[in-house]
């Protein structure tokens, strides 16, 4: 692994730079640290609208390049005030900050202050916070933790703290959030960045900005030193000017941000900026860029002995295995899909969300298990010893984040799987999950953006929106000496296919059954239980049974004709969201019944019909009911033709869903003939 150090500027480069030096003026500071006025602990906004357990009065940080010696290092400072609220909100007063360090280098805290304020007979009392609550803990070898408690907490105390570290990691401007799991009236970020340094910005969120972005064109002397005559002489001095631009951000009245129903990850979401170096332009000296491209990451990644290294070469073990599995194949596809699921259903995953390899292939194929980048590797290898054109994918999970097309970094990537390519088409696979079927993702990897790698290192979408789960019930009832019979046929959908699989398999099939008959609402009995299609891991699998339901004997039947299918809650509970639904898939759910009314029955209340569009071609709920003679059916669908929603179809989604509930939970009501 390469370790990274901190740059140290070319010394035959400085002596050509003009030495000149302009004052650097910025806004002042919206507040000053230890200047807390009572006023201060009058209830904010937040309070008085909604159930803030805390509130962020202000948080202001800022990243610029100071002189370290031979080299240049990143200033960062943060000073941030926060309103306890109610004790729900003690948590905000516990403090972490991260630090990085590698092999040579680590970031080190250079000052931390922190106190508590409470308002006592209508003055501010201040608690200082002494050194020694202060605790580092080295959490791995690449990052340290500083972790504090401010002291005299309680509810209204008003806390606040300021730090500055240095960091040698130039390549690394901090990131900022302005959004959190509490309000904050003011959120302020600023960084100065000298013109050796091209960074490019990532910014995402959905809040409007203050300040966004403005620049302020400065020009700063940076003084460094060094030994010349190759370290044996005695320690020089020069300076080296350069122009900087300041860029600032800023957001007011900033409202908490907290994970609701279908959020593939709040990190995608949050308001925030983050920065990638591009390229270096060192003086009297050509560009020299940073930031790879994507053929030159294929040329990496295929070289790199825990990714690609390993994939073309002799592999001879793994030759008798591969050759049995395919000698019947008389076509690319059917070899791909018996290789497939020969490591699908012999190998087990210990770890899915890896990108590289934690052990050799050969390692892999002895021991039959590995991380899921493990286990798709290998298979890659298997198909290329079979002399197909197979590769691997790289994507990020729906938890793990977005990737970005236009930019090639690694490290938005967090998940390995398998791809090949025959005479019908280019198929995706995932061994490392057993109930996956050939060319089955599971739904977390539906995540957009993601890359073969290959020469061309092309890029292909996986898109939720793209995923439909079809799902079909039929119920039949009929009435028999005072209790109702009926059978019950369903294709689940694939992945509810997927976790019956993963259940039986676990559990048995009469374990399956035995919970069901607690859904009918009435005591229940069920009987011949039949899962088919359970060994085709390609398709759903099919469930039949039949009931037998003893309603009370008072003489009227309160039915719920979609007993346990019905939908009962919305999933949509909070009354507005600020950033996109994002469901794992498309679905398609239709319901079918057919009822006889028991003799000695008549319908005394019927649920009427409803039709309901989304969108206008987003979705559709249809609860069609109709009575001829003694016959009851009714057919319920559900459909939606998107998976994510922006925040201002929310509320729209939202009534939607609130209709498919009350209309799902209306019952059919019979009742005794005199």
């Amino acid at each position: 692994m390469q370790h990274i150090k901190s740059v140290a500027f070319p010394m035959h480069l400085l002596f050509g730079c003009l030495l000149t030096f302009t004052a650097f003026s910025q806004d002042k500071d919206k507040f000053k640290f230890g200047k807390i006025d009572p006023k201060d602990f009058e209830k904010t906004k937040f309070e008085l609208d909604t159930s803030a357990h805390a509130v962020v009065l202000a948080d202001i940080g800022s990243s610029e390049f100071e002189s370290e010696r031979d080299h240049l290092e990143i200033r960062v400072k943060r000073t941030r005030r926060v309103k306890i609220v109610d004790k729900n909100g003690y948590d905000a007063a516990t403090v972490e900050i991260y630090l990085s360090k590698n092999a040579q280098e680590e970031e080190k805290m250079i000052s931390l202050k922190a106190s508590s304020y409470n308002l006592e007979n209508g003055k501010v009392v201040e608690t200082k916070m002494e050194s020694k609550s202060v605790f580092t803990d080295e959490l791995s070898k690449n990052l340290i933790e500083k972790k504090f408690t401010l002291p005299a907490v309680k509810e209204g105390t008003i806390i606040e703290y300021t730090y500055t570290y240095s960091s040698p990691f130039y390549f690394h401007l901090e990131p900022w959030a302005f959004q959190g799991e509490y309000p904050r009236l003011w959120s302020e970020y600023s960084v100065t960045i000298p013109e050796f340094y091209d960074f490019i910005f990532l910014r995402q969120g959905y809040i409007p900005f203050e300040i966004n972005g403005a620049r302020q064109s400065d020009r700063r002397t940076y003084s460094l030193s060094y030994t010349p005559n190759g370290g044996a002489g005695r320690t020089e001095y020069t300076s080296i000017s350069a122009n900087t631009t300041t860029h600032r951000w800023a957001a007011k009245d900033v409202p908490a941000l907290k994970e609701q129903a279908f959020t593939t990850t709040l990190n995608n979401h949050i308001a925030k900026v983050e920065f990638q170096l591009a390229a270096k332009r060192y003086p009297n000296s050509p560009i020299e860029p940073v930031m790879t491209t994507w053929p030159k990451l294929y040329e990496t990644l295929m070289k790199d002995d825990e990714f690609g290294a390993a994939l073309d070469k002799n592999n001879g073990y793994m030759g008798d295995v591969v050759e049995s599995l395919t000698k019947d194949c008389t076509t690319d596809t059917a070899k791909a899909r018996k290789i497939y699921n020969y490591v699908r259903q012999n190998f087990s995953c210990t770890e899915h969300s890896r990108l590289f390899m934690d052990k050799s292939l050969k390692t892999v194929f002895t021991s039959h298990n590995g991380s899921e980048a493990d286990i798709n590797l290998l298979l890659v290898a298997m198909l290329r010893k079979a002399n197909l054109e197979a590769n691997p994918v790289i994507l990020s999970t729906r938890q793990h984040g977005i990737t970005y097309e236009m930019y090639p970094l690694i490290n938005k990537f967090n998940y390995t799987i398998a791809s090949v390519n025959t005479q019908t088409g280019t198929y995706f696979m995932d061994a490392s999950l057993s109930y996956l079927g050939f060319n089955k993702l599971d739904s977390r990897c539906y995540n957009g953006h993601a890359r073969i790698i290959s020469p061309a290192i092309p890029a292909v979408m996986f898109e939720a929106d793209s995923l439909v789960e079809k799902k079909s019930t039929y119920v039949m009832l009929m009435g028999d000496s005072g209790v109702i019979k009926g059978s019950f046929q369903q294709r689940p959908s694939y992945f509810e296919s997927c976790a019956i699989r993963e259940k039986i398999k676990e559990k048995g099939k009469d374990e399956y059954f035995k919970p069901l008959a607690k859904e009918f609402g009435m005591e229940t009995t069920i009987s011949n239980g039949v899962i088919e299609d359970l060994d085709d891991h390609e398709v759903p699998v099919k469930l039949s049974y039949d009931f037998v339901m003893k309603p009370e004997a008072d003489g009227i039947l309160y039915i719920n004709p979609m007993f346990m299918e019905a939908q009962r809650d919305n999933p949509f509970k909070s009354e507005e969201r600020f950033y996109p639904v994002e469901m794992q898939n498309t679905y398609d759910e239709t319901y079918t019944l057919n009822m006889t009314i028991p003799e000695g029955y008549e319908v005394d209340e019927l649920p009427k019909p409803a039709i309901v569009q989304f969108n206008e071609n987003d979705g559709v709920f249809q609860y069609l009911v109709q009575k001829s003679e003694n016959q009851i059916q009714l057919r319920s669908r559900v459909k939606l033709n998107k998976a994510t929603f922006a925040p201002a179809e929310y509320n729209s989604l939202r009534d939607f869903f609130d209709m498919i509930v009350k209309k799902q939970s209306e019952q059919i009501v019979l009742k005794k003939t005199k």
